[in-house]
């Protein structure tokens, strides 16, 4: 295996789910500029994510629609002005 191929700065960081507010906690070298306390009271850089595994609707089971950045909003206001 090559020497230093891989980053040596992991710790442990919390992610969490936007659309429905899941979390857990993994080790990364991801930057992040937020913070949030854990459960077991100490601080961790915060990564925050638009869909997970308790969102994705292929390990759900079932179709449900992410709206994360209002898209359904800015195409029906584009396209409302072509109709008129």
């Amino acid at each position: 295996m090559k020497k230093d191929v891989h980053p040596e700065n992991y710790r442990l960081v919390v992610f969490k789910d936007m659309s429905n507010d899941y979390s857990f906690i993994s080790k990364s070298c991801a930057p992040s500029s937020e913070t949030t306390e854990w459960e077991d009271g100490n601080e961790y850089p915060l990564i925050k994510l638009e869909i997970s595994h308790k969102s994705h609707p292929f390990f759900t089971g079932k179709m449900q629609l992410v709206d994360t950045a209002g898209r359904i909003d800015k195409f029906k206001n584009r396209y409302s002005k072509q109709k008129k």
